[in-house]
């Protein structure tokens, strides 16, 4: 789950993370790996670091751009942010079958660092996507990312998993 370049089984779709930050192993960890394997689509992890010592809106215009490099060729490009749209897990599922069914089979997810993502960045995004209004700790927001991504493949073949 946290190398670059690994994937679950080829599927319709292709969920590509990309994060600030590298994971350690530890629970948070074991619960993103335990989802990701549950899933039929294929996911990659991209994780970069900044390597300059910068600040402010230095360091977050750096910081897109380490992220843009990661974002596939033709991908849907979703941005989690808390300014974000806050959907219901069947309209999350919903908007990823009508990208999927419309031809649009990549989906990169971009996850910022401690101060979020640049606003330039934001702005590029189809989808700006939020788990509420709460901050969340950025590797939290992976585990709750790779589930809800799970729970859409579960919700659009019908899979009990989620339970209205």
């Amino acid at each position: 789950w946290w190398v670059p370049g690994w994937s679950v089984m080829e599927g319709l779709m292709r969920i590509v993370i990309a994060a600030l930050g590298r994971a350690r192993r530890g629970p948070i960890h074991d619960l993103s790996a335990e989802y990701a394997k549950r899933l039929s689509w294929t996911v990659d992890l991209r994780e970069v670091e900044p390597k300059k010592r910068l600040d402010g809106a230095e360091l977050s215009a750096h910081e897109a751009d380490l992220l843009r490099a990661q974002i596939p060729d033709g991908a849907i490009l979703v941005a989690m942010d808390e300014r974000g749209r806050d959907l219901t897990s069947q309209d999350f599922a919903k908007t990823l079958g009508r990208w999927r069914d419309d031809g649009r089979g990549t989906v990169a997810f971009l996850i910022g660092g401690a101060f979020g993502l640049d606003p330039a960045l934001r702005a590029e995004a189809d989808l700006v996507l939020s788990f509420g209004k709460a901050t969340w700790p950025h590797l939290l927001v992976r585990a709750m990312l790779i589930e809800q991504v799970y729970r859409a493949e579960t919700i659009l073949v019908g899979h009990p998993y989620h339970k209205p």
